[in-house]
């Protein structure tokens, strides 16, 4: 199969995958910020309180490999179904709320939990095992659906909370869910037109053993340590990066201008990594896509502050934004069976987490002690490039099946 027929043939199952990430848990990432303003003043909740929310996400890392291995078995489709039952009974639920912070933390943790179920895990899965030539640039149009199908939702939702309140913002969530689930559903699971049946690949049962040096194998290993290392300054970008900027020398409305640049960068940059991983070598890709946000880190640490300096600082750093997520991705599934790709992949999400708690966590002590960001940047620029270079690093070995690793298999399964 050529490499734009992959996409004909395809098509119905990316735009499935597209749908299902975009419509699922990722729309809090979207939407939090709509419901606030509302919740906080109709029920007084303090603000810091309120900003405990962000932290709420790391109960689902105790819970990702176990819907990763769930995933592996027993195939996307069933996987996909219940994350979507969970999440728009999650934001019904949310238009219940009679007042209670606790009650919306609580319901934000089931919806972290089950949640995850509609985000990665499950449908890059799905991409991996029907693309090959082009398994690179349908990653990046994947991932690609979330912030395109924000762009439509984020209004529409916002002009109901200010007709009709909140609560009819969240019942809206909750219908456009649902929809987004069954179309998700039925597309991923849907067999394209003209071909044979080919059955989705599943995990066979996994001993301990086997589970064991699988964690231990030094491509896992470095896999896992670079997305940890890559997403460690993500917390800048996230909360704190128009403030990085005017610290910079950049003008409020310069500063404004930058961040619209950064999307900008973000988009172009999974465009770019996707279409390179597809022609190069993906540990190239890596180096390269990874490691010269370094530079934007630098400059903005540094005394410079010429706008177009800045606004080249910031591409840098919103290029490879949009690739660490295709990248990491494309080489769990080019390194590893794929039989196994959502018990692997759950570690790197779950690395995801805890690097972003671990930022924020550094952001907060260098702020403490300086005032500045200039300390968070220069160890940001470190610790991307120690990322790159362990995705890089991966390219010593070749393509691994569990089997391989533990021929024997006489443990206890998982």
């Amino acid at each position: 199969m050529t490499y734009f027929r992959e996409f004909r043939v395809n098509w119905t199952t990316l735009l499935g995958a597209m749908l299902g990430l975009a419509l699922g848990s990722a729309m809090n990432h979207y939407m939090t910020n709509l419901f606030a303003p509302e919740l906080i003043a109709e029920f007084g909740w303090d603000k810091a309180q309120f900003a405990l929310v962000g932290t709420l996400g790391l109960a689902s890392m105790f819970v990702v490999p176990f819907w990763g291995r769930f995933a592996d078995r027993h195939g996307a489709r069933l996987s996909a179904a219940i994350g979507f039952m969970a999440v728009p009974l999650s934001f019904l639920a949310f238009s219940l709320m009679r007042g209670n912070i606790y009650e919306f933390f609580a319901i934000t943790v089931l919806q972290h939990l089950f949640g995850v179920l509609t985000t990665t895990l499950v449908f890059s899965r799905v991409i991996v095992q029907r693309f090959d030539l082009a398994r690179g640039m349908a990653l990046s149009v994947l991932m690609s659906g979330a912030p395109l199908v924000g762009a439509i939702v984020v209004p529409l939702v916002g002009e109901v909370i200010d007709a009709q309140g909140w609560r009819a913002g969240y019942r809206l969530l909750a219908l456009i869910s649902a929809i987004g689930g069954i179309v998700a559903v039925t597309l991923v699971g849907r067999r394209p037109r003209g071909t044979a049946a080919a059955p989705e690949r599943t995990a066979q049962r996994l001993t301990r053993t086997q589970f064991g040096a699988l964690l231990r194998h030094p491509a896992f290993i470095l896999i896992v340590a670079g997305m940890f290392f890559c997403n460690v300054p993500t917390v800048i970008v996230s909360s704190q990066f128009k403030l990085v900027l005017i610290e910079s020398g950049a003008p409020g409305k310069l500063a404004t201008w930058l961040v619209s640049l950064y999307a900008v960068g973000v988009v172009v940059g999974r465009f770019l990594s996707g279409l390179a991983l597809d022609k190069v070598s993906a540990q190239t890709v890596a180096l390269a896509a990874l490691g010269l946000p370094a530079i934007g880190f630098l400059i903005l640490a540094s005394p410079a502050e010429h706008p177009w300096l800045l606004a080249g600082a910031v591409l840098l750093i919103g290029l490879a934004q949009g690739a660490e997520g295709d990248i990491g991705a494309y080489l769990t599934s080019r390194t590893f069976d794929i039989a196994n790709f959502s018990l692997i992949y759950s570690f790197l999400i779950a690395s995801m987490g805890l690097a972003g708690a671990v930022g924020s966590v550094l952001l907060s002590m260098t702020l403490g002690a300086t005032e500045r960001f200039d300390m968070f940047l220069i160890i940001s620029a470190a610790l991307t490039i120690v990322g790159a270079l362990c995705f890089f690093m991966t390219g010593r070995g070749g393509r691994l099946r569990v089997s391989e690793i533990v021929p024997e298999m006489t443990a206890p399964s998982l």
